[in-house]
């Protein structure tokens, strides 16, 4: 790999664009620009064209060269969209008859225990758009004269004829429609009937969308495997022509074809993407959290929360053993999606949340916000609310002036748009933007206090790794809310999102039913399961793309791509395998982890000790496991964690005399620093040694640091700073 080798992340936001450059020696450089929330690929060609472009003068030894770029890689928010918004496609339901109403009976609870008003949003198939199809198969409980206490296979019941499919295929065709979800019964164990109705809808309708719930999710739960399957036909037309805009605009400008990150935190290529719609529902904030679980192992960190508070929300993650927390299963907006995911819990507490008193004369933070356009009162584009940026620099916490990315802030816009809520208080506009900042604290601490809490985990035993745009500004008063005692800012903390996504290795996660009683399973035959996954995943079984159809893999993959997609399962070296563990009558599983030389008795007592762990107690009864999954990771891209070497110059000094100033303008102390001319209250990313007590505020590169009274904070030499609770007398 030569020495300018580049790889590129761009994470979209609700208010900014950020893109990361990562140099294969290991030097980062960090743009930002504003969302253009009508085509979100026009801002990821806008932060492109920025960082084609030399800053600081034209002094800055490095900017983007096209020619240099190795990977590109995006995250995102094109599926969270659609379902939040329910502007996909319209899919119809080819299910079992008998079986019609599974996404309207749910898991049969309330959308709230104790409001009866309150109605779950509807499915995103309508009624009249769902086919019956009949055919039945059913567990075989019998062998013999004995019943199982584990069904082996299926007895087919209904056959599907070919009459059948005559007919459902012709109701398709009359339908309209060109996205088709098919999720028949038992389709995880027997999957003929689902592969006959696809090829008959591939052949009749050549161009339609076509999911199948044995490709998607072969995993029983019937509601959580249609719902998902479902998703991934209404999301993937819009994903295709996405990613198809965003290639065609990537490749013209001479970069290579875009990556996308998953919810579950790797990357797949743009054609994979394209079939994998459902898989991208979280794909923006799994590569901060990602981001962060890196920043904790070259620090040391085994657990860990994190919280990237942005424009729009702050999103709450959750870091074990080093590793990003991977929970199967979460919905989006009430949208079961069975896949895995990075935990991200999500609420709606961002810099652009608006203010706003209600009927009560209680103070609110969002849920709406002022979004990228016209942004906070303090951008000066417009807006009139305030909101919690605007609270911030009416405050002190953040500086007036160019932040950079289109940015710059006017502390009399803000002022202005706080004393008017604060009228509506009759308190004082200092008083109104601190009441302001505490609201959206108190919303983003009850996240963090489910994440980790509802898991079993002890916040005061965790360290808390805050970035995003905001996560600096409120982590000292999150941690004291929660009694955590060590903060983590990593460097580029204001676009770590888009810095994890640069980073993050290639992964396919593959998945197959088991359901087998542990006692009666041999070791031999779960790795048999597993090596037959692997050698899915590896593209053993031909040329065909994993979990498509023979038609879709040739609309969506010419021979290079496919040829570039075995190379790239070649490359990928490491192997991660987790079984789906249960005692025999339960209605829910854990995922334990287990290597390829282990046996199922050794599997089984991790599993024992795992439930112990999480709920207190284990039980003396048999145990199955429901399914296995394996994970391909290819190689993390190379990065040198370290600050920038200092270069002390005139020009350098007189830079660090200006920032000092502005900083000192907003109240920023600059005590502990080590030496005045490299130092003053602002850190620019490179070298420093320095140590602050709060109060005082820290101009980062990207983003704002607020030490808060009580807490002293460290530069570290890796990037970054870490702040401690200062120890009481």
């Amino acid at each position: 790999m030569a020495d300018r080798a580049t790889s590129v992340g761009v994470d979209v936001g609700g208010t900014f664009t950020d893109l990361v450059l990562v140099h294969a020696d290991g030097e980062v450089h960090a743009r930002k620009v504003t969302t253009t929330p009508d085509d979100r690929s026009l801002g990821v060609m806008q932060s492109v064209t920025q960082a084609e472009q030399p800053t600081d003068g034209g002094t800055e030894k490095r900017a983007l060269i096209t020619g240099d770029v190795r990977r590109f890689v995006h995250g995102t928010t094109v599926v969270t969209n659609l379902l939040l918004e329910r502007s996909g496609a319209r899919v119809v339901l080819l299910a079992t008859a008998g079986f019609t109403d599974l996404l309207w009976l749910r898991r049969q609870q309330r959308a709230s225990l104790y409001d009866l008003t309150l109605h779950h949003r509807p499915p995103l198939v309508s009624r009249d758009d769902v086919i019956a199809v009949n055919e039945r198969v059913a567990p075989r409980w019998l062998h013999g004269d004995s019943r199982l206490d584990v069904p082996e296979g299926v007895d087919v019941l209904t056959p599907l004829t070919d009459v059948e499919i005559a007919r459902v295929t012709s109701a398709a065709v009359a339908s309209g429609a060109h996205s088709f979800a098919i999720a028949l019964l038992h389709s995880p164990v027997f999957s003929a009937h689902e592969q006959a109705l696809r090829d008959a809808l591939a052949q009749a309708m050549p161009h339609a969308t076509i999911a199948s719930s044995h490709e998607v999710l072969p995993e029983i739960r019937e509601y959580e495997r249609t719902a998902t399957t479902v998703a991934e036909a209404y999301a993937r037309p819009s994903v295709v022509r996405y990613m198809q805009r965003l290639s065609d605009a990537v490749q013209a400008r001479g970069l290579p074809a875009p990556r996308v990150m998953t919810s579950a935190g790797g990357t797949l290529s743009a054609s994979q993407a394209r079939v994998h719609a459902s898989s991208l529902a979280l794909s923006g904030p799994a590569g901060g959290v990602t981001a962060a679980a890196a920043w904790c192992r070259l620090m040391g960190v085994a657990n860990a929360l994190t919280i990237d508070i942005g424009g729009t929300s702050a999103d709450v993650g959750l870091v074990v053993q080093g590793e990003p927390l991977i929970e199967r299963g979460g919905d989006v907006d009430g949208i079961p999606i069975g896949l895995p995911r990075v935990l991200v819990e999500t609420v709606a507490a961002g810099g652009g949340s608006i203010g706003r008193v209600d009927s009560g004369g209680a103070l609110h933070a969002g849920p709406e916000s002022a979004g990228a356009m016209p942004g906070p009162a303090c951008y000066g584009r417009g807006g009139t609310e305030a909101t919690v940026t605007d609270a911030h620099v009416v405050l002190g916490h953040i500086d007036e002036g160019d932040w950079g990315g289109a940015v710059c802030i006017d502390r009399a816009l803000a002022h202005a748009a706080v004393a008017s809520l604060a009228a509506a208080l009759e308190r004082s506009a200092i008083d109104c933007a601190a009441a302001l900042v505490a609201t959206a604290d108190a919303t983003m601490a009850r996240a963090l206090r489910r994440v980790s809490v509802e898991r079993g985990l002890d916040p005061r035993d965790l360290a808390l790794v805050a970035f995003g745009g905001g996560g600096p500004l409120h982590a000292c008063g999150l941690a004291d809310a929660l009694g955590m005692r060590t903060v983590i800012v990593p460097p580029f903390a204001g676009v770590l999102s888009a810095l994890g996504l640069a980073l993050a290795p290639e992964r396919r996660d593959g998945m197959m039913s088991l359901m087998q009683r542990t006692d009666r399973l041999s070791s031999a035959a779960l790795h048999n399961a597993r090596r037959e996954v692997v050698a899915r995943l590896r593209g053993g079984a031909g040329d065909t793309v994993p979990g498509l159809t023979e038609k879709a893999s040739t609309d969506a993959s010419t021979a290079a791509t496919r040829a570039a997609h075995r190379d790239a399962h070649r490359e990928m070296h490491t192997e991660s395998s987790w079984a789906r563990v249960r005692f025999i009558g339960q209605g829910h599983e854990l995922d334990v982890p287990f290597s390829d030389v282990e046996t199922v008795d050794a599997l089984v007592e991790r599993f024992r000790e795992q439930h112990q762990a999480q709920f207190g107690f284990t039980m003396d009864r048999p145990t199955e496991i429901v399914s296995i999954r394996v994970v391909l990771d290819g190689s993390w891209w190379p990065f040198t964690a370290r600050r920038a070497e200092r270069v002390a110059s005139a020009e350098s000094a007189a830079s660090a005399e200006s920032a000092e100033s502005a900083t000192g303008a907003t109240g920023a102390a600059s005590a502990g620093r080590s030496e005045p001319h490299e130092f003053g209250g602002s850190d620019d990313g490179r070298q420093l040694d320095a140590t602050l007590h709060g109060p005082c505020t820290v101009r980062l590169p990207d983003a704002t640091l607020r030490v808060a009274a009580g807490w002293r904070a460290m530069a570290q030499e890796r990037g970054g700073w870490l702040l401690a609770r200062e120890m009481q007398e």
